[in-house]
């Protein structure tokens, strides 16, 4: 077994490219697409994981967050975000449920009230909708820039015999061009992607919430087992830390440097 992962890890030529940009609004639910993103040195990807919902608020512990991990049914919502207004909107079977603003008191009221309806009995307790810039985000939720290459999905997928989709892992920037398994080399490397130059700083274990069907919002899958059982670890993909910021496009270049 390759200790990369998979038999391509080793080095080669390589011509990747960006095929997909995606940021996540509310952390736990459906991301969104972009053809662009400016990237900032020391930050995230501008407004991922911005919000989210808390419980456990009020009661002397660290609050946690609504997730797939423990919550499938997050599955069935789907977001869109426009940060000019700044508005929220939530759609449930492609049917608008809510559109607020996220940033003043009625809108936060309007979507604490969809979130209790909508995770009513969860043992959890009552949601809160919460704003991760005003509680302090690198403690809260810390955001670091996901990048996932679909090749090593596609060797994934030949180990899982059947198709993978690769919204399971939430990633940020979807490259394709590589090696199956090259990104894990670029530990404590950088690479350049647009006009932006990004440290790789940790391979991303993955969790139940890969478990969950992005379309079904069914269990129908055990990611961390199959990836355990395939090739020693349950990893996929990167994490990386914006070193130069710049703009990135769909189609830009991947280069290593």
């Amino acid at each position: 077994m390759n200790p990369l992962g998979g038999p391509e890890g080793g080095r080669a030529p390589m011509s990747a490219s960006v095929q997909q940009i995606c940021r996540y609004p509310v952390k736990g639910l459906h991301g969104e697409t972009l053809e662009q993103v400016t990237l900032t040195a020391g930050q995230g990807l501008p407004d991922d994981r911005r919000y989210a919902v808390a419980y456990g608020l009020g009661t002397g512990a660290r609050p946690g967050f609504f997730q797939l991990t423990e919550e499938e049914r997050l599955a069935q919502l789907r977001v869109a975000y426009d940060p000019e207004g700044p508005t929220l909107t939530i759609s449930r079977q492609g049917r608008q449920v809510v559109t607020a603003d996220p940033s003043d008191m009625t809108g936060r009221m309007l979507l604490n009230q969809f979130f209790a309806g909508f995770l009513m009995g969860s043992p959890r307790g009552t949601p809160s909708f919460q704003d991760s810039e005003e509680s302090g985000r690198a403690e809260a939720l810390p955001n670091p820039i996901s990048i996932i290459n679909l090749a090593s999905l596609r060797d994934f997928e030949r180990v899982a015999r059947q198709p993978v989709d690769p919204r399971r892992f939430r990633g940020n920037l979807l490259v394709d061009g590589l090696p199956a398994w090259r990104e894990f080399t670029w530990l404590d490397r950088e690479i350049r992607i647009g006009s932006a130059r990004l440290k790789i700083v940790e391979r991303i274990e993955r969790c139940a919430a890969t478990n969950v069907n992005p379309d079904t919002a069914e269990r129908d899958m055990n990611i961390p087992l199959t990836l355990r059982k395939g090739f020693g670890h349950i990893d996929m993909g990167v994490y990386a830390e914006v070193v130069d910021g710049g703009t990135v496009n769909t189609g830009d270049e991947v280069a290593e440097i």
